[in-house]
């Protein structure tokens, strides 16, 4: 069980740390059953941030084992409301994904997530929650590891997918989406990270993941939509794809996960966004720099690409606070696209085709911005970039 009043068991070890530890001085007094992420809190951001990977690589070093039987072994990612560990089940032998929140605040996000996931578990696409709960400071879940993140893959690809590639996915992704809203949620933070591959006989299946920022449109008993609402607040969730409607302060709805889903497209094929470079004094003044070059792009945005894209983005956008989107339609819409295309859904990405050197092949030369974009200087380096 990891608690901080084990510490004292283990003064000893901690006196002698490792050479790769790097435990700071400062910490070995603290052996002790007091809390180490008050400490922590006293410290400047980057004193903070060290102590932080410190300690983390203490829990692994000390083998800790989570739900008596889910034992920590190396950080994959780190985020604003938890760390998430790989971990492996003790008996077993299955490798799962361990989340990590300190359990020092009145609401915690990952208990909230625990509960999405119990509410959309056993849907298509949404990793099986093994175990959660508060174990000594933490807050605790543990879930399916699965493969690498679209983000990871994007980049694996030279910042660059396929039209065919963009087209699989798409078809994923709208019914991953279509999912979550039919459990009465919208997912707030649809980005490239938050989708991720399976593994073994489902390595081409697309799964949702990160629910942390989830929240219900309507009631489930009734079936009312939430009511329209607008405050000064720039809104949640990743700013490079939310929807100009969150950045507005307006309440998310089934609209906005679409809308930043048209984003995820469109970064796909461009390889870039207009405003993926912006950033302001504070997070403030970036949320709204990111707007306004939002609103200044948006008839510029689909240039170049096939028409179905702006098909999509304009539908996005033109849907009203509690409409409910045709899912089905906007499959199709790109399903016609690939017909036109000679694309076959056949579940081959460009990083499962490898060529001759063992990389996977570009269809063609990826252009971050069309020329019409250029010229107009919509983007930051006032020229179309190909590679």
């Amino acid at each position: 069980m990891l608690s901080f009043g084990l510490l004292p068991k283990v003064a000893g070890r901690l006196s002698h740390p490792p050479p790769d530890l790097h435990i700071p001085p400062r910490l070995i007094p603290l052996c002790r059953p007091c809390c180490f992420l008050h400490f922590a809190c006293t410290l400047p951001r980057t004193s903070r941030n060290i102590f932080r990977v410190n300690y983390l690589l203490f829990l692994v070093t000390m083998d800790f084992t989570f739900g008596g039987k889910y034992k920590l072994e190396e950080e994959i990612a780190m985020g604003g409301c938890g760390t998430v560990f790989q971990g492996v089940h003790t008996v077993a032998g299955k490798e799962v994904a361990i989340k990590l929140e300190p359990a020092i605040a009145r609401s915690s996000p990952l208990k909230q997530e625990s509960k999405i996931y119990k509410t959309l578990m056993g849907g298509p696409g949404v990793p099986w929650l093994m175990w959660s709960g508060k174990q000594g400071d933490y807050n605790v879940m543990v879930v399916d590891l699965l493969g690498p993140s679209l983000e990871d893959l994007f980049r694996m690809c030279n910042r660059y997918f396929s039209l065919k590639t963009v087209l699989l996915l798409a078809d994923q992704l709208i019914s991953r989406i279509e999912y979550i809203h039919s459990r009465d949620l919208v997912h707030r933070d649809i980005k490239p990270a938050n989708f991720v591959m399976g593994t073994g006989k489902n390595v081409d299946f697309v799964n949702i993941i990160d629910f942390g920022l989830a929240k219900k449109f309507r009631d489930p008993r009734t079936g009312l939509h939430i009511p329209y609402k607008q405050d000064d607040h720039h809104g949640v969730g990743t700013c490079l794809f939310a929807a100009i409607n969150t950045h507005l302060g307006i309440d998310c709805s089934r609209r906005d996960d679409l809308e930043s889903l048209a984003y995820m497209l469109i970064y796909f094929m461009r390889g870039s966004l207009p405003w993926r470079r912006l950033k302001g004094k504070d997070t403030a003044s970036t949320w709204d720099l990111i707007k306004d070059k939002k609103l200044e792009c948006e008839q510029l945005l689909t240039v170049g690409l096939p028409p179905e894209f702006e098909v999509f983005y304009t539908y996005v956008r033109g849907l009203e606070f509690g409409d409910l989107p045709d899912y089905e339609g906007l499959r199709q819409l790109f399903k016609g696209l690939a017909e036109r295309e000679g694309i076959e859904y056949d579940n081959i990405y460009d990083w499962t085709v490898p060529s001759n050197d063992g990389t996977p092949t570009r269809e063609r030369k990826r252009q971050r911005f069309c020329s019409a974009c250029a010229k107009a200087g919509k983007h930051g380096h006032g020229r179309a970039v190909s590679s």
